[in-house]
């Protein structure tokens, strides 16, 4: 009986120990899962609080800097309607988005496509380098040269001077984003189509689009998101206001004194933003937001 009784003293302590051990460990698990929503928390309240402000704002008849209830009014949008070059600044935007779009999505494809199915010795180095020296060389360091160049050219206030600028900046990431599209496409469909006589054009047409969609997808909200912010070429290119797209109007909104005028500024940030957050989650839902690609082989 003794000997069952020790079996059995061990048996409870185990057991208690077991228990502890399960308790300490649950206990544990349950601060660390506060810890990392409280961090979480803590980063989402980060970024969300100027969004807050970017909504409130707009309908604030004495916006300031901090996010509140506002006192509910539509002067600010009534006022910004009678600014002569606000509106209109958004359309040369939607131009210039819509313009560079088109020629980066074009031209990035016919190259990644060939860069992708034509074997030329250096062609990696080639499409590194490009993309390395589109990094290196920013707006700023090429401000002169491309000022001269589309003087030259009479490209100065010029819309297409300033698409085709902007383009020519893009165009080395978007071919690097689309070749990997490209190189997960299977090129049997493509012998297919030679069989039966297709041109590549068609080819790429009926063929290769449709299988990238998604990599296209990519690259133009890519594209008319850099073009939308873009400041520094805009206002190099552009000497009159009534071409000016919104990112170089937004910075004229101040008062006589110098100061920002907020209700303008958060009333026009607010339209300014819209267009390109309505396109980016109608692009994800249709065709997904991703930098890699296709059809796995």
């Amino acid at each position: 009986m003794s000997g069952t009784s020790v079996v059995e003293t061990r048996e409870r302590k185990a057991s208690t120990v077991s228990a502890r051990s399960a308790a300490s460990v649950t206990v544990r698990a349950v601060l660390a899962r506060i810890g990392r929503y409280t961090f979480l928390s803590a980063v989402l309240g980060f970024f969300a609080l100027p969004l807050l402000w970017l909504a409130t704002a707009p309908f604030d008849s004495q916006p300031t800097l901090t996010a509140s209830i506002p006192e509910f009014t539509l002067d600010n949008f009534r006022t910004l309607l009678d600014n002569p070059y606000a509106l209109p600044s958004l359309l040369n935007s939607i131009y210039l988005a819509a313009g560079a779009a088109i020629l980066v999505v074009s031209f990035a494809a016919l190259a990644a496509y060939a860069l992708s199915r034509v074997r030329v010795p250096g062609r990696d180095a080639l499409l590194y380098g490009l993309l390395l020296l589109s990094s290196i060389v920013t707006g700023t360091a090429t401000m002169v040269p491309l000022f001269e160049l589309a003087f030259r050219l009479n490209l100065i206030d010029s819309r297409l001077g300033v698409i085709l600028v902007l383009s020519g900046g893009l165009l080395p990431a978007a071919i690097f984003i689309l070749k990997d599209f490209m190189d997960t496409t299977p090129t049997s469909y493509e012998e297919s189509a030679r069989v039966f006589g297709a041109s590549p054009l068609q080819i790429v047409r009926h063929i290769v689009v449709p299988v990238v969609r998604p990599g296209l997808a990519t690259v133009t909200v890519w594209t008319v998101a850099n073009v939308w912010g873009n400041f520094l070429v805009p206002f190099l290119l552009f000497r009159l206001p009534d071409k000016q797209p919104a990112a170089v109007i937004v910075y004229t909104l101040y008062t006589e004194g110098g100061q920002a005028n907020l209700a303008l500024l958060s009333t026009f940030s607010l339209l300014y933003s819209l267009p390109v957050v309505v396109m980016f989650i109608f692009v994800s839902s249709r065709y997904g937001f991703r930098f890699h690609g296709g059809i796995k082989r």
